[in-house]
């Protein structure tokens, strides 16, 4: 299911320019970090601060998961 979601993000990106990242879930967040375009990479990682506090568990573990990986 994140996969689709991810797909259809990126598809519909580029297709319509700038991403309104407060529009997605913070599951959409967290599956598309890594694949942000350069220039929206600032917007992104705001909007995705904002959700860690309200993070449920779930969410808090793909998150660090997701870091790590983006930090190798």
């Amino acid at each position: 299911m994140l996969k689709v979601i991810f797909i259809m993000t990126i598809f519909f990106s580029s297709i319509f320019g700038k991403t309104d990242f407060s529009e997605m879930s913070t599951q959409e967040l967290i599956a598309i970090m890594g694949y942000v375009k350069p220039h929206e990479q600032r917007n992104f990682n705001q909007e995705l601060k904002s959700r860690i506090p309200t993070m449920n568990e779930k969410e808090k573990k793909a998150y660090i998961k997701n870091k790590k990986r983006m930090n190798r």
